[in-house]
């Protein structure tokens, strides 16, 4: 398939800058799956397409403040983005500007608070960095770090915790997993006493996530990987779920992925853990998921192409024409579609 074949256009207006008052006020697009129909809803409506019996999974990963400002040694600023932990002290980040960040380069954020040294540049140009700090990396983190939004939005964040969901608990991730920012914890209880099960899994979304598709035959595209856990209890209640007839409802893209990685062919799941790169798109089997809450994704991108394969391209495209012409509000901090 062509990467082509996944392109719309969307109005530059439409593209959520901030998020709403109220997490669960959001609009809600519903798409039948199969015939393709629309409806216009808010998410708080979301529990009019659950029955008891059928559970619900989030993806609880909370995302790292991992963008770091600081000065170089030689003078002048310095912007790290942290992507991967590697261990005693050392991260691979992204760097501007990359030219002035030289292996040796000493780097210096919150007045010496977090000190750092440039190792070496890895594949791709991102720096191995090596930080120097007093205490628990991670808390150093919680007070100097800031959010590292997607790069389409422009506006700075008021409020930090409105790019997280209201259950992340697994400090990892380097964007949130969007399609969770609409739950509040009163809406999830609200599903919980339909006698629906609430589960999560984890997956840490990297930045890969928004790496566009360069190759003109999706197929030739080089999936980005993700660390992501299936814990006991998940595993049990999804395998209970499906012998008994009940529906698998992911929430996002992520936890689609999670599932789908690691499910076995007649859609049960045992605990597992484990980095994946699954490219899911049109031809793919789907083994666990039977519906999927999601947000509305970039043209031409890995999330497009996987949402198509569930609920088919021409589908998608038409239900994404329909939700430009209702002014529905797109991407990281915009509205939702659920798709059943």
């Amino acid at each position: 398939m062509k990467k082509s074949d996944f392109y719309f256009e969307l109005p530059e207006e439409l593209i959520a800058q901030t998020p709403i008052e109220q997490r669960d006020h959001s609009r809600l697009l519903h798409l039948d799956k199969n015939s393709g129909e629309t409806e216009d809803l808010h998410f708080y409506e979301l529990t009019k397409f659950f029955k008891p019996g059928d559970c619900l999974v989030l993806n609880n990963s909370r995302v790292l403040p991992a963008r770091l400002l600081g000065t170089r040694s030689t003078g002048g600023s310095v912007e790290l983005v942290l992507l991967r932990d590697l261990g005693e002290g050392r991260w691979e980040c992204l760097s501007r500007p990359g030219r002035k960040t030289k292996p040796g380069t000493e780097l210096e954020f919150g007045e010496g608070q977090l000190k750092a040294t440039v190792e070496s540049v890895a594949e791709g140009g991102n720096r191995i960095v090596k930080f120097h700090y007093d205490g628990i990396f991670m808390e150093v983190l919680e007070k100097l770090g800031k959010m590292p939004l997607p790069p389409y939005i422009k506006a700075e964040l008021q409020d930090s915790e409105r790019y997280q969901t209201v259950y992340s608990k697994e400090l990892g991730s380097a964007a949130a997993p969007t399609a969770g920012l609409h739950f509040t914890k009163e809406l999830l209880s609200k599903i919980e006493e339909m006698g629906v099960k609430v589960c999560y899994v984890t997956l840490h979304v990297g930045l890969g996530t928004f790496r566009p598709v360069k190759e003109d035959e999706i197929e030739d595209h080089e999936m980005h990987s993700e660390f992501c856990i299936v814990p006991e209890e998940t595993a049990e209640i999804i395998t209970e779920t499906k012998k008994n007839g009940g529906r698998v409802i992911a929430v996002g893209t992520t936890s689609c992925r999670t599932l789908e990685s690691f499910a076995e062919e007649d859609g049960t799941m045992k605990p597992k853990s484990g980095w994946t790169n699954i490219f899911i798109y049109p031809g793919y089997k789907f083994k666990c998921i039977d519906a999927l809450v999601t947000n509305f994704h970039l043209p031409e991108s890995t999330l497009i192409m996987l949402v198509s394969a569930f609920a088919g391209r021409d589908n998608v495209l038409n239900a994404y024409k329909h939700a430009v012409e209702e002014r529905y509000r797109f991407f990281s901090f915009g509205d939702a579609m659920i798709i059943i």
